[in-house]
């Protein structure tokens, strides 16, 4: 390896970088097109990859304060293609124009160009999906959306349940059966690969679902989706109604089956790997297991199961597993969901050992408690210990190392950063850097800048903060003060005296990146406001909070709680410049009809 003082080091890896870039632009994206959807289907309905369809731009995306906006979604489309996603879940075209311009623009550039897979081939691009009510208007929509990907999907879906069709839906059985042939052979008279899913199957009558999945096929549907809504079945449970699906749906064996599980009672995992087991061979799951209520099947955590587990499941996978912590550690600081320290395979803890009996057992020989590495997921392992002498080359040569993939002007100010740190603390540590990265590339487009922050507060004296901010847009630079009951109150009155937009801080967590009183200090908050989309409902019609999320670094906790609430303020001022009128989900009753143009 060339030296860190070698100044050819980082333009070598950029030119390098450059060059794989140019080669796979050059490569003619069009030789991936499936034109059989049929064979396709059957190849993988009958084989040993279980292929992983990503919905955390989309199902991931309802958490609540998981909002992101068109180059938030852009950037983590890109993340999941290097991760070797085969199917992403890019959003619901339908629910406004927003959402329709970002799944169309995901599937017109991240779907249009090819990856490297795991062994570095050439690969084909992800399939990019866009979700549907059962009716033509949202169809149409995702088609719209999808359309310019290599390879598109439409994913339509249709509640299968006694209590979704007498409470929700108000149809009958043969309503449902005659809704579902009618759309999904619209679906696929526009795009050949069509999805379905029965919403709230796991609580469905199973010999119903096999007539719903029988119709389904007939009108065209090559997978076959099959969620567990609501997190209520038990793996025994889920196994089993996917193993009498695949036994008695006509054309069953022929199709890919797909788990989509909800984490309600902490079985997501779970479940979907007892359905693995019964022979299902497509997997729905999110970054981090994000997503309504309790969350998603973790893809991470399904993912490795399968990968150490290989002599119980016999499958495998396409993802790239190196590229797992930097997915999760990129979602996390978008979406601003804190990930919990013993999340498995992500959390912090996942490969910590603190325990006497533990350690001593480690030392001795590391698989007596770890039973996979932590490289395999793309957590470092270099002994390259970073301070205030370290050059730009070992700064980025620490970034290789730990998966992140900079460009150059992305490194210069990463490493204006990591001086302005270095010259506080001794040590600057790997999750010092991960915090940095995070703070300085994660971050939404800049309505309002934080110039300077100034605090009086103490024992006996009002809390005051003085504050300047910079309007990116008009260039306009006004100061303020902020009186409150203490430092960090004040700070968020004197912002508020400036941008004025309606909101209310809903969480604030404030957490050490490392030990030692010199440490960073990660700011997470959380704000509401009053919806401006003009629907409150998720597609499948439940209530939505509009919240946004902010995180700030900093060794001074006041700035970083600054840093965490401007992060918050920018990405709903982006987001609403972006928006225009939606349609309204909540009065939106096409679904309940049969036929609807």
């Amino acid at each position: 390896m060339t030296s860190a003082h070698n100044g050819s080091t980082e333009n070598g890896a950029v030119s390098d970088k450059i060059t794989v870039d140019n080669a796979l632009d050059n490569v003619d994206v069009t030789q991936f097109a499936i034109h059989d959807m049929r064979a396709h289907a059957r190849a993988i309905a009958q084989g040993n990859t279980v292929v992983v369809f990503d919905t955390t731009l989309r199902d991931g995306e309802q958490s609540p304060g998981a909002t992101l906006n068109t180059q938030e979604k852009l950037d983590i489309a890109q993340q999941l293609a290097r991760l070797g996603v085969d199917i992403m879940e890019a959003g619901f075209p339908a629910a406004s124009p927003g959402d329709l311009e970002a799944v169309k623009m995901i599937a017109n550039s991240i779907g249009r160009r090819v990856r490297l897979d795991r062994d570095g081939k050439v690969a084909a691009p992800p399939i990019v999906a866009g979700l549907a009510r059962a009716n033509k208007n949202d169809i149409d929509k995702a088609w719209e959306a999808v359309q310019g990907a290599v390879r598109p999907r439409i994913h339509t879906f249709l509640a299968t349940s006694d209590i979704h069709m007498e409470h929700k839906l108000r149809m009958s059985r043969d309503d449902v059966l005659e809704t579902v042939g009618d759309m999904v052979q619209y679906a696929s008279s526009l795009c050949q690969d069509v999805e379905f899913s029965p919403e709230d199957a796991g609580r469905s009558d199973p010999d119903f679902l096999v007539q719903v999945l029988e119709i389904a096929i007939k009108a065209g549907a090559t997978t076959l989706n099959i969620p567990d809504t609501v997190g209520y079945t038990t793996p025994e449970e889920y196994g089993g109604l996917i193993k009498h699906l695949r036994d008695n749906v006509p054309g069953g064996k022929d199709v890919i089956f797909s788990l989509h599980c909800h984490n309600d009672l902490g079985l997501a995992t779970a479940n979907t790997l007892a359905g693995v087991k019964a022979g299902a061979r497509q997997i729905e799951v999110t970054i981090n297991g994000i997503g309504e209520r309790a969350g998603n099947t973790s893809l991470e955590e399904t993912v490795m199961a399968l990968y150490t587990r290989k002599p119980v499941f016999s499958l495998e996978t396409n993802i790239v597993t190196t590229e797992i912590h930097r997915t999760s550690d990129m979602v996390s600081r978008y979406t601003g969901i804190v990930i919990q320290p013993n999340k498995a395979i992500v959390g912090a803890n996942a490969f910590a050992h603190e325990a006497g009996i533990h350690q001593d057992g480690m030392l001795k020989h590391k698989r007596t408690y770890e039973i996979m590495d932590a490289s395999a997921i793309g957590l470092n392992q270099s002994t390259l210990v970073l301070g205030k002498h370290s050059g730009r080359n070992a700064l980025r040569a620490k970034l290789e190392g730990m998966g992140y993939h900079l460009n150059a002007e992305e490194l210069k100010d990463v490493f204006k950063r990591f001086k302005d740190l270095a010259d506080k603390k001794k040590t600057v540590t790997d999750a010092d850097i991960e915090a940095l990265v995070g703070d300085e590339i994660y971050q939404p487009v800049e309505t309002w800048e934080l110039i300077k922050l100034q605090v009086q507060c103490g024992n006996n004296v009002i809390p005051t903060a003085v504050v300047t901010l910079h309007n990116n847009k008009t260039g306009e630079e006004i100061t303020e003060a902020g009186f409150g009951t203490g430092p960090v109150d004040a700070v968020y009155k004197g912002i508020n005296r400036i941008i004025q937009v309606e909101n209310t801080l809903v969480e604030f967590l404030v957490q050490a990146v490392t030990e030692g009183i010199d440490a960073n200090g990660d700011v997470t908050i959380r704000l509401e406001v009053p919806d401006s989309r003009g629907y409150s409902q998720t597609a499948q019609g439940r209530p939505r909070r509009r919240l946004f999320s902010g995180r700030g670094v900093d060794t001074d906790i006041i700035t970083a709680s600054a840093k965490a609430y401007m992060q918050a303020l920018n990405k709903m001022l982006s987001t609403v410049d972006n928006e225009s009128s939606s349609v309204n989900i909540a009065a939106d009753t096409a679904v309940l009809a049969p036929a609807v143009s």
